[in-house]
């Protein structure tokens, strides 16, 4: 068996567990009625972008780690970054995965 990347697989791992956590919260939230259902919708609508960027650089980083290729390691990495673009207020949740990211990038042949 070849040797998956450490960096890649902790990524990867806290790529998984914040998908996790965020459907966990945003399933509980828009569970609300009334005017607290509309402002969780609002907020949803506002961080869905963020969720679709990071469950693609999860999905590209998954795929990386598989197949031991730099590409998919650096489209994770980019991803992850645009993911913390798109909402900053959450950034601290996939900034240590960019980086992982990118640092496996740079150590692959």
């Amino acid at each position: 068996m070849r040797n998956l990347n450490k960096f890649l697989l902790v990524a990867l791992i806290l790529g998984g567990a914040y998908l996790v956590y965020s459907a966990v919260y945003w399933a509980g939230a828009n569970g609300s009625t009334g005017s607290a259902g509309a402002g969780a919708a609002i907020a949803t609508a506002l961080v869905f972008p963020h969720l679709v960027c990071t469950f693609v650089a999860v999905l590209m980083n998954a795929i990386g780690l598989v197949q031991g290729r730099r590409g998919f390691a650096l489209a994770a990495g980019i991803l992850y970054a645009v993911a913390m673009v798109l909402f900053p207020s959450y950034f601290f949740f996939v900034v240590i995965e960019a980086v992982l990211c990118f640092v496996a990038y740079a150590t692959m042949r």
